[in-house]
């Protein structure tokens, strides 16, 4: 019963590692930077500038534009389905592997467990889950 339930849970934040066969390659990179701003800041108004995950803005920017994901393991197919405004905090969840290199891990874990409701150890699972996921994506 408790598989059940944990299978079923609803996770408010969730990682989105990108695997390094796509690193430095999106949206920003490959449309003018009129183009680029245009487009999020398109996002932030639909989204009445706050984050779409807690609600929350970040002191320096309100939001960033976090560009969603979907993956074909089988086909190695990678997908851009959307676009998301996020606050500074959760967009560094998003890219936890990314805030680890900046020496920022432990902010990330900490948002990550107050926004999802989780112990440290569950969100340490969760961030080896992920790491392992993106292990495997980013063979070539």
């Amino acid at each position: 019963m408790n598989d059940e339930k944990n299978k079923k849970e609803k996770i408010r934040l969730k990682i989105s590692l990108v695997p390094r066969t796509s690193w430095f390659t999106n949206l920003r990179s490959i449309l003018s930077n009129k183009d680029w701003d245009l487009i999020r800041k398109d996002v932030y108004a639909k989204a009445n500038y706050r984050c779409e995950i807690c609600q929350g803005q970040g002191s320096r920017h309100p939001v960033e534009c976090h560009e969603r994901w979907s993956y074909d393991d089988d086909r190695k197919v990678q997908k851009l389905v959307g676009l998301i405004a996020l606050c500074p905090a959760c967009h560094e969840v998003k890219h936890i592997g990314l805030a680890q290199v900046r020496g920022r891990l432990r902010q990330a874990l900490n948002h990550l467990m107050k926004i999802n409701g989780w112990t440290h150890a569950k969100s340490e699972r969760y961030v080896s889950t992920c790491m392992d996921r993106w292990a495997m994506r980013s063979q070539q």
